[in-house]
């Protein structure tokens, strides 16, 4: 299905949208197909500063979004997950590395960011489509993975580039399919992009994921098994058979006592998964097959911190001297050092929708919050220790579609 996505991407073909009205034919500006509902606010939940649950206002004059290059899609919000990185964000996490990326030149005042729209898991209709949109048409049920810098999905539309959309597994409500984008294109871009597993070459290899009960890990698990690997979790006693329903084929206790001494004991492994961090990195390296390629990839990164603290030039740098100094430490001990990143991909979500669809992985939602509910579906989700995804219910549908 990538394949087919990029072939049609690529083919130049002019398309005018019946709801494109042209007035003016020599304007010398660049036309979108734009909709016969015409309309300039929406309901959305918004912050307007940093800060705690406090900073949360729901407002019904939310801006709406516009499709501003031709690539770009307008979505029709029925469902939003919510994810650690949404709580984080609230308190303005990132903030100078996601200002930078929303305003390269530096052009606008500090602050533009405001009012912002959180929610990273949408899924939902399309609305409307940009003129070089081939892949979607309206009304196509779809999801995606949100960039952090975009406006979220805690509103009643959201725009997004056509790449970073998919279609919807059809074996999935929106509630369901909203449960997984996020987790999957971050477990993706770990396992796929940074740890080159796949399924050709993942057949009994040994992977081990150090906080397996997390969003992140619960898809990992189940992609990773449906992949053909071993794999080993870490996770509290209470989640045990939870993880183990998803397919884990051995589960430590981290609760027990240090887990690297039982871990140790086993057979050492091909990647580790790391989702906790902390002083994981002082004993996890030593659990990996030297001088076999393989891989420790972590996603509790230091990049955000140093950018948010330094500065974004200083930040950058620092970041950069910490990684290739651990990344040359452990490559003379025979294993390789890596940092894994989210990355949206609508040609990931592809793949990842075929395998729903085949029921090698399920969507774990936890708990769902009706649009009223945000505050409190967002304290759920910084009280931590969730055992699946927790999602809110945007829309049902309705007249307009």
């Amino acid at each position: 299905m990538a394949s087919v996505r990029l072939l049609v991407y690529n083919r130049r073909l002019f398309h005018v949208s019946k709801s494109t009205s042209v007035s003016r034919p020599s304007s010398r500006t660049r036309l979108f197909s734009t909709s016969s509902r015409c309309r300039t606010v929406m309901p959305a939940w918004v912050i307007d500063k940093y800060g705690n649950n406090d900073v949360l206002r729901f407002t019904k004059n939310a801006s709406f979004p516009v499709i501003n290059y031709p690539n770009e899609v307008i979505v029709k919000v029925f469902a939003a997950g919510l994810n650690p990185l949404d709580v984080s964000m609230r308190g303005g996490y990132g903030a100078a590395t996601l200002s930078m990326k929303r305003d390269p030149l530096n052009i606008k005042q500090s602050g533009n960011e405001f009012p912002l729209i959180l929610g990273r898991d949408v899924s939902g209709v399309i609305m409307e489509c940009g003129l070089d949109v081939k892949y979607f048409s309206e009304r196509d049920e779809v999801w995606a993975a949100i960039p952090p810098w975009k406006q979220g999905s805690l509103a009643e539309f959201v725009v997004l580039s056509a790449n970073e959309v998919s279609h919807k597994p059809k074996s999935l409500s929106h509630t369901e399919a909203a449960a997984i984008p996020y987790v999957a294109t971050t477990a993706w871009s770990a396992l796929v992009n940074t740890g080159g597993l796949g399924k050709d070459n993942c057949a009994k290899k040994r992977i081990l994921i150090l906080g397996g009960s997390g969003g992140v890990g619960t898809f990992a698990i189940q992609m990773l098994k449906a992949w053909g690997a071993h794999v080993t979790v870490t996770c509290s006693q209470n989640a045990e058979q939870f993880v183990r329903t998803l397919g884990a084929d051995q589960v430590v206790d981290y609760t027990a006592g240090p887990v690297e001494e039982p871990l140790s004991m086993l057979e050492k492994f091909d990647l580790i998964l790391d989702n906790v961090g902390g002083d994981t990195e002082r004993w996890a390296l030593n659990l990996l097959k030297p001088w076999s390629g393989a891989k420790y990839v972590t996603l509790v990164t230091p990049f955000l911190q140093n950018t948010d603290r330094l500065g974004i030039a200083d930040g950058m740098m620092q970041t950069a001297a910490t990684v290739a100094t651990k990344a040359l430490k452990h490559l003379v001990k025979g294993v390789h050092y890596r940092w894994g990143f989210f990355a949206p991909s609508g040609p990931a979500l592809d793949e990842i929708r075929e395998m729903v669809d085949a029921g090698q992985i399920q969507a774990v939602v936890e708990e769902t919050f009706s649009f009223a509910q945000v505050p409190q579906a967002l304290e759920k989700v910084e009280n931590g220790h969730a055992r699946g995804k927790t999602v809110v219910e945007i829309s049902k549908g309705g007249d307009d579609l």
